[in-house]
């Protein structure tokens, strides 16, 4: 994978997924924003994806 395909990668599940999601609203107003982003990161599946994404990104830029 190539650095400009990872991006839009990332940007279109951030666009299909995040924008709008009505568990991350839900969480913001009971946990806070903090709380909300970890549950995103370590339970939401598309936060894994996104996980992944950005591992194979680090890759790209390491070489």
């Amino acid at each position: 994978m190539n650095q400009v395909t990872v991006v839009k990668e990332i940007d279109e599940l951030l666009e299909d997924y995040c924008d709008g999601c009505l568990a991350k609203q839900q969480l913001r107003t009971e946990r806070g924003k903090a709380g909300a982003h970890k549950f995103c990161i370590e339970s939401c599946t598309v936060g894994e994806q996104l996980h992944f994404l950005g591992q194979e990104l680090l890759k790209v830029y390491s070489k």
